[in-house]
């Protein structure tokens, strides 16, 4: 067992894990936090996507002791005194959800990916969120929304 400290949605945290106890399990299960979400165990479906020092990952790739001293970003923390984050109100705009399983990855993969490509368009956005699945949605009014919401975030 080890104790393992980080920054998770700008407040600090501290709780025991097992050594291999991955960070969306520890997220979920130590810290109650369960908006990111478990979706095929492979790392293949994008559910899990969190920031981690500024980087979207796959929770379900890292062990929560690597986590140990940074700065974690979930579903949880996008919101701002109420108010959504630009990608969160282009996604709800331009009807990017439907069942919702997908959704906290998808946002966490298009903030991150239209914070490095901004202005990008269909294809490169299509391209950029190949590591997060959506069985609802097609993906056209995601790419809507991430193009919405990037232009949203330059201001």
């Amino acid at each position: 067992m080890a104790t393992v400290s980080l920054t998770v949605n700008g407040k600090a945290v501290s709780a025991d894990a097992e050594a291999d106890t991955l960070l969306v399990d520890f997220i979920r299960e130590n810290l109650g936090m369960t908006g990111t979400h478990v979706g095929c165990d492979t790392s293949q479906c994008g559910a899990c996507v969190v920031m981690v020092n500024g980087y979207s990952i796959k929770s379900c790739t890292m062990l929560a002791v690597q986590a140990e001293g940074a700065d974690v970003t979930t579903i949880e923390g996008l919101e701002t005194d109420g108010q959504l984050h630009p990608m969160q109100q282009a996604f709800h705009e331009n009807h990017a959800l439907q069942c919702g399983f997908c959704t906290p990855g998808m946002l966490i993969s298009a903030i991150d990916f239209a914070t490095k490509h901004p202005g990008a368009n269909e294809d490169e956005i299509r391209k950029g969120l190949e590591g997060n699945l959506c069985r609802c949605t097609g993906y056209h009014n995601i790419v809507k929304a991430v193009q919405a919401g990037s232009a949203a975030m330059k201001g």
